[in-house]
């Protein structure tokens, strides 16, 4: 479900149409968060890490309005949920595109989530149904970097709105482990304060 946003009476218009001429509105932030207390859980629990922070992530962005704006054409929408487009790896060093809806409970988005990496591992070709709807969010996984600093392949003849994170090695310091975190949003709808909100409200539930 996705709302119309009547941008004439919309707050934020003069900064949307001004970043939203840009070749490139977007702009990206690096964080580390502090993964040791979901790292220990998710092992307890016996469920995947990767999947038991991409639920922690998708939780941060569905408390986050500026994170569910997107541009459609010539219209701004406000969507009710969002989900996930992970880039899913394959035995043959290729990937491809998919689609995880979000549920709230962990262990059943963790028990829908794992059913269709494996469907998504088992396919072939870079698309997959639903991977390019607009109520996602695009998350990728890098488990070999630990980056300061990331940037994403864009064509600017395509007008693109959905924020994208990426998520790097985790290492390990002074008994802590750290996880670096890209975020990279369009700053016609989201600015430095909402990144802010939606990474305080990650570590938040990386933390229960």
């Amino acid at each position: 479900m996705k709302k119309k946003i009547d941008l004439d009476n919309w707050s934020r218009k003069e900064h949307f149409e001004f970043f939203n001429k840009f070749e490139e509105p977007y702009y990206s932030v690096v964080v580390n968060v502090d993964v040791t207390k979901a790292y220990s859980n998710a092992k307890e629990q016996g469920l995947s890490f990767f999947l038991y922070y991409l639920h922690c992530a998708l939780s941060a962005v569905n408390q986050v309005e500026s994170f569910k704006y997107r541009v459609e054409g010539t219209e701004l929408f406000l969507y009710d949920k969002i989900n996930v487009s992970p880039t899913v790896d394959r035995a043959d060093g290729s990937f491809g595109f998919g689609f995880i809806e979000f549920e709230p409970e962990l262990k059943s988005f963790v028990q829908t989530a794992s059913a269709t990496l494996e469907r998504l591992r088992a396919a072939t070709g870079l698309f997959s149904p639903n991977s390019d709807r607009q109520d996602v969010i695009h998350f990728s996984a890098l488990p070999w970097l630990n980056f300061t600093g990331l940037t994403h392949a864009r064509s600017f003849t395509w007008r693109d709105s959905v924020p994208k994170v990426s998520v790097g090695k985790v290492t390990e310091d002074n008994g802590r482990k750290l996880m670096p975190v890209s975020v990279t949003v369009h700053h016609g709808l989201t600015d430095g304060r909402h990144v802010g909100e939606f990474v305080e409200l990650f570590q938040q539930w990386l933390d229960q």
